[in-house]
């Protein structure tokens, strides 16, 4: 015959194992409240983040309406006058209020004309021999180009000089 076993638990060991299970099952709840917590934060900054690109350029729209108006009635004035100057002077207006909310925006002019080439800056798009610059000098700027805030957006399209005199001094060294 197989005895039976029988375990006997002190009831100071069964009030220690109810204390410890109570324990775990208040970790556990805790746990999963901040999981939830996390996730809830997540979902609400997933939220704000699209919220806030969706509405990021609300400031420069809202500027831009100016020049919208500017531009409207412009329209209205040419439309009960003949006189170009009036108009010209109106639209040269508008593109002045343009521009300094495009400045204001942090968008800066490449104007590099008189200057050294700098290919991070510039697109040639024409070389010109001239005896009068250096090489590698702007000549010309053909479209300006734009940086917002230090990045370049579109470069200066430029005509660059070649000297003839130090173009010949550079095919005389590589020929070394």
């Amino acid at each position: 015959m197989a005895e039976d076993k029988k375990v006997h638990i002190h009831e100071s060991e069964l009030n220690a194992l109810k204390e410890k299970a109570s324990k775990a099952d208040e970790c556990l709840d805790k746990m999963l409240r901040m999981q939830a917590d996390y996730e809830n934060r997540r979902k609400r900054q997933d939220k704000e983040k699209l919220d806030f690109l969706k509405f990021a350029n609300e400031g420069l729209v809202t500027e831009l309406l100016r020049v919208m108006d500017d531009f409207e009635r412009a329209i209205d004035s040419a439309k009960n006058t003949n006189d170009a100057k009036v108009l010209l002077q109106g639209i040269e207006m508008v593109r002045h209020d343009f521009e300094d909310i495009l400045k204001e925006s942090g968008l800066k002019t490449i104007d590099p004309k008189g200057q050294p080439f700098d290919p991070e800056k510039h697109e040639a798009i024409e070389h010109m021999e001239d005896d009068t610059h250096p090489a590698n000098t702007v000549l010309e700027v053909m479209r300006k180009g734009y940086e917002l805030n230090g990045k370049v957006l579109r470069p200066a399209s430029v005509k660059v000089s070649n000297n003839k005199e130090e173009q010949k001094q550079e095919d005389d060294k590589e020929e070394i």
